[in-house]
């Protein structure tokens, strides 16, 4: 019988602990193929835990294909899923990505609270999408992603953006990085695109990959600096209206319609507008998407589930103007959509029955008291005689301004050795910042839990010495 230890404390829900600890003895070959797991039931009783959260682990695990599912049989290790010998000497150092070093409070700005995904309802809606859909499962689906999801998403828009898109217009793609290279194709490799200055540099990378001229475009306190896109010679801008990445800025509405008047003043100029997190406002009334105020069809909308659901599922979407979304569908036909049917289909159901909704709501109200929690820790640790916050109205990161004792190095050092992961704003510039700005740091809230703010806080007083 299968004895992991689980543990009540640990910040991963008990069944994703269960599926890890399994992956790993198949990966490992200490359960052979063919072997016969526990019954669900069995196993439960064995671990003294839910049969839920066995269900979640064995469903995971059939979903990658660890295990394959017999008829009145059980669960069998399926053949394959061992992990391959390794290859033959070192791999190029090149190949292998930076990782990011462990902290023991780690205010990162690239994932999500895993334990607040909604795994049971998902795990039930995929074996329905299994039983009622098979015969569209195996088939290749629609080049902009099925139906169903694309309705279920311009209902989404309408209710919760203002935006009015016909699910004709939109199409759904394996993350942003995966649409914008597309919208390269579609709007073409003359003059410059313009990103935001500081901004998210991948966004830069991503383009500048694609063969196009790329002009970082500076911001003020109320957003992208318009005026400067005919000076650089800019065709195509990206930006983050709603809540800029990383400065926290909302762009307020006239500087929106000066953002417009620019791109209705040339043929061929459009927005690509990244909505990225919009879905996180904490105070203050909603604010309408830049896609919403378009009269003239110049804006693309683009957004992610990375935020509100996980950043694995790797599902995305963009709207397109209607003349766009008609370009695209007589010259860009022959892509295949990047997506597979299945998650496809069981996000179209969680978002038909009202389950996206109330995920949003929950996870809203978590984050909330996060970033609630760290405010009150900075507050009651002293961290606010030596620095300020901003950019708390939406989003999921504050940007911490500190007065000039230390460099954004240090300050970064100081809180490693500490256990605390920051990232300086530096990280974000793409072009020299102006030397007068006081150093500042980037602090993603998602992953670390409400009661763990004010021990985190106490170790950066002592770090910093403030």
């Amino acid at each position: 019988m299968l004895t992991p230890i689980l543990d009540g404390n640990d910040r991963r829900p008990l069944y994703e602990q269960l599926y890890r600890h399994i992956r790993g003895e198949i990966e490992a070959g200490r359960l052979a193929p063919g072997t016969r797991l526990p019954s669900k039931r069995a196993l439960a009783a064995h671990l003294k835990v839910s049969v839920v959260t066995v269900e979640g682990a064995y469903e995971q695990l059939l979903a990658e294909g660890y295990l394959s599912a017999q008829a009145r049989r059980g669960f069998f290790v399926q053949a394959g899923a061992q992990e391959p010998p390794p290859e033959p000497g070192p791999a190029p150092a090149a190949a292998e990505a930076p990782a990011r070093p462990a902290f023991r409070w780690d205010f990162s700005t690239s994932g999500v609270d895993t334990a607040l995904f909604p795994f049971s309802t998902w795990a039930k809606l995929m074996r329905e999408v299994l039983s009622g859909q098979e015969d569209r499962l195996l088939s290749a689906p629609h080049p902009q992603g099925v139906p169903q999801l694309r309705q279920a998403i311009a209902g989404h828009l309408y209710r919760f953006r203002g935006i009015r898109a016909h699910p004709e217009q939109i199409v759904v793609g394996a993350g942003s990085e995966t649409l914008i290279a597309l919208l390269v194709q579609l709007l073409g490799r003359q003059g410059a695109y313009g990103v935001e200055d500081p901004g998210y540099g991948k966004t830069h990378r991503i383009l500048t990959s694609c063969g196009v001229r790329v002009e970082p475009i500076p911001l003020d306190r109320q957003g992208l600096r318009v005026e400067v896109l005919d000076q650089r010679q800019v065709r195509v801008v990206h930006v983050t209206p709603s809540h800029h990445f990383p400065l926290g800025i909302i762009m307020p509405a006239p500087r929106r319609q000066a953002l417009l008047r620019w791109a209705g003043e040339a043929p061929e100029r459009y927005i690509i507008e990244d909505d990225y997190d919009s879905e996180f406002r904490f105070s203050g009334k909603p604010i309408p998407a830049l896609q919403s105020l378009d009269s003239g069809g110049r804006v693309i909308y683009l957004n992610t589930f990375a935020k509100t659901l996980a950043p694995s599922l790797r599902v995305s979407y963009m709207v397109l103007p209607p003349a766009l979304a008609e370009r695209w569908q007589r010259e860009f036909w022959f892509y295949s959509s990047t997506v597979p049917s299945f998650e496809q289909y069981a996000l179209a159901r969680f978002m038909e029955g009202g389950h996206f909704e109330r995920h949003l709501n929950r996870t809203r109200t978590r984050y909330k008291a996060r970033r609630e929690a760290l405010l009150a820790a900075a507050r009651s640790s002293g961290l606010l005689e030596a620095g300020t916050f901003s950019g708390g109205d939406a989003g999921l990161h504050l940007l911490l301004w500190m007065d000039c004792r230390w460099t954004e190095e240090e300050l970064v050092a100081r809180a490693a050795r500490a256990g605390v992961g920051l990232s300086p704003l530096s990280a974000y510039d793409l072009s020299p910042p102006s030397p007068d700005r006081p150093p500042a740091l980037v602090l993603g809230y998602t992953r670390i839990a409400a009661q763990e703010m004010a021990p985190a806080l106490a170790q950066l007083k002592l770090a910093w010495h403030f």
